[in-house]
């Protein structure tokens, strides 16, 4: 897709002579792009994110430099709302514990007392952050007939209108809610927003589902409210780090399931996002503005 007139060098923090060279950097799969390093391209004209979450690109540090920052918004809503669904349900009715028991050589009989799953029609969903994702999660959470509550930075009054959602207060969602989709973006104020004290506001029938940033949630109390029962069962797209180290205590928790990171993997979301990605960088090669810049607030 880029080209003839590319040349293109793999990503090597360590290759000076490399990044001397670098007039564009495409960053794919989250890799730290911070001011020193953007210091060790001083031919830098452009960074090109293939995906939306820039929390991994120091975009201050880029704009004191001038380098313009592009992202792929947008285009990945619908395939990162249909994932958060996708984990709620498995979370609620016992997709993957069900799998795995089905594949074992203990299913031998059908037993109609065994793993009964919350039902979730009519029940209480709290979004945290009603964003792009976060609106098309509702969207989707209305044909379940669910009572839908969201806290964000900003109240919504159109997506109350529209998708007739309620705004509450952060701590009445986690304590109303039989369900928690975390939607929002990595920022400071949202780091670690998922602690302690906070899973002791959920019900213990309560289920978690993040799809914002493995950060986002504090690992140590997400083990806690999982194996002391705080919770009923978590459901993560993310992880903090990512991927876990292999012996990592939250991969023993039979109440957690896990995705590597999945949100926007769809077929056509994909494309769009590479299409997208290469739009940014031609035109931030060219000079012109970035098609989807970013902009630090």
């Amino acid at each position: 897709m880029l080209g003839p007139e590319f040349e293109i060098i793999p990503w090597n923090v360590k290759d000076d002579a490399g990044l001397a060279r670098v007039e564009a950097a495409i960053t794919y799969g989250h890799p730290l792009l911070d001011g020193p390093l953007m210091d060790r391209m001083p031919k830098l004209k452009m960074i090109s994110n293939h995906g939306v979450g820039v929390d991994h690109i120091d975009v201050a540090a880029a704009v004191a430099r001038k380098i313009p920052v592009g992202n792929t918004p947008g285009c990945l809503d619908n395939s990162t709302a249909d994932m958060t669904m996708a984990l709620l349900l498995a979370a609620a009715r016992n997709v993957v514990t069900g799998d795995r028991f089905a594949h074992s050589a203990e299913f031998t009989h059908y037993d109609p007392a065994f793993m009964i799953g919350q039902e979730v029609t009519g029940s209480v969903l709290g979004i945290i952050g009603l964003g792009r994702i976060g609106r098309q999660v509702a969207k989707r959470a209305r044909a379940f007939d669910m009572r839908i509550m969201y806290f964000n930075r900003n109240r919504d009054a159109a997506s109350e209108q529209t998708l007739g959602v309620e705004y509450m207060p952060f701590e009445t969602v986690l304590s109303k809610s039989d369900f928690v989709t975390l939607n929002c973006p990595l920022t400071p104020e949202t780091r670690g927003l998922m602690s302690h004290a906070q899973f002791d506001l959920m019900k213990p029938t309560g289920i978690l589902i993040n799809m914002a940033r493995g950060p986002v949630v504090d690992p140590e109390a997400l083990y806690a409210a999982l194996s002391g029962g705080r919770i009923a069962c978590a459901a993560t797209d993310v992880t903090d780090p990512e991927p876990l180290p292999r012996d990592h205590k939250l991969l023993s928790l039979p109440n957690l399931i896990i995705t590597p990171h999945l949100g926007s993997a769809s077929n056509r979301t994909r494309h769009r996002m590479l299409e997208m990605t290469v739009a940014n960088l031609r035109a931030g090669l060219r000079g012109e503005p970035l098609f989807w810049q970013v902009f630090k607030n």
